[in-house]
């Protein structure tokens, strides 16, 4: 039924299905569709949508996804950060997938796992050495002021993340220095 249904149509077909039976391929492509529309009302709804049917144990949406993550548009590799991030932050695959994002080509996708990362509890030296990377060099200045925040809430026992936010804290460009004096203004707080 959905196949058949024009595009512009199979959003809110979808969601109701979504909330009333098991989701089907055409819905879950449905939903995914939605997480690159320019309607960022639709995108959210769809991400909460997504992000609770695998909670609630559609276990095969991690995977799409995951895939998403690969080969959406950027603004539906972004919306997959926040459902991945949404399913379970405790998940190591979804961890894993997310990191692997830090290095996508578009810069707010590159933002949207940065700032998920924030709320995972342990992401490792290695994830941790990337960030550290992305604030001194990534040629986006918002990827870098996320970056610092991120370090200063996931890389506080670390003294070359205090080093660099140190240095950055001196930077003539105001708005690494003010990213940088905010994250060791968390530091502190530690």
């Amino acid at each position: 039924m959905l196949d058949e249904t024009p595009a512009e149509r199979r959003w809110p077909i979808a969601y109701v299905l979504a909330h009333t039976s098991p989701l089907s391929p055409a819905g879950v492509a449905a939903l995914k569709e939605m997480l690159g529309t320019a309607d960022p009302d639709l995108r959210w709804a769809a991400v909460v949508l997504l992000a609770r049917l695998a909670r609630e144990g559609n276990h095969s949406l991690v995977a799409e996804l995951t895939g998403l993550l690969r080969s959406g548009s950027p603004t539906q590799r972004r919306m997959a950060v926040y459902c991945l991030r949404d399913i379970d932050a405790q998940d190591t695959g979804i961890s894993r997938a997310l990191i692997g994002a830090l290095g996508d080509s578009d810069a707010l996708v590159r933002v949207a796992v940065i700032t998920s990362l924030k709320v995972m509890p342990i992401i490792g030296n290695e994830a941790l050495d990337l960030l550290l990377r992305m604030f001194a060099e990534d040629a986006d200045m918002k990827v870098r002021a996320s970056a610092a925040l991120a370090l200063a809430r996931l890389g506080a026992g670390r003294s070359d993340v205090r080093a660099a936010l140190d240095d950055a804290g001196q930077s003539s460009d105001p708005i690494l220095s003010k990213a940088a004096r905010a994250a060791l203004d968390i530091l502190g707080k530690k």
